[in-house]
């Protein structure tokens, strides 16, 4: 993990524009997301369903519009809670446990996620041993 950086500020911004996109009446809490990728940003937020597990989180909602529109090379992520206060603990910051394998699958293991109050971290170190399918013999996929 590192500190948060002059460089990282423009996308950063980005992530809190995209917050306030947010469809969150139950939780109150808005998060947005930006992608970099070889085609552009992409933005995503955070999008909430009375059956809760319905719910889709800003970063698979980034991620998930990049590949959609054919991106394939996603560079960076940023993420911000723009309500969350100083006092908020970290891990309320945090990717979930599903989008940090969702950034796994797409994202290279030394890619950048910009946490907006919580540092830069690398991919592997979010989630490693991130679950894989091992492809072999022509292509098949075996867990």
């Amino acid at each position: 993990m590192r500190d948060i950086s002059s460089e990282d500020i423009p996308i950063l911004e980005a992530a809190r524009r995209a917050a306030s996109a947010a469809y969150c009446p139950y939780s109150k809490f808005p998060v947005g997301a930006v992608v970099e990728t070889e085609q552009g940003t992409f933005s995503g937020c955070n999008i909430e369903n009375a059956s809760f597990g319905l719910t889709v989180c800003a970063e698979r909602v980034a991620i998930l519009t990049a590949i959609a529109a054919g991106a394939r090379t996603l560079l960076r992520l940023s993420v911000s809670c723009p309500t969350a206060q100083e006092s908020d603990f970290l891990a309320g910051r945090m990717p979930c446990g599903a989008c940090r394998q969702v950034i796994a699958e797409f994202m290279p293991q030394g890619a950048e996620i910009i946490v907006d109050g919580g540092g830069v971290w690398r991919v592997d170190e979010l989630l490693p041993q991130a679950f894989q399918l091992n492809r072999n013999r022509a292509g098949s996929a075996d867990a």
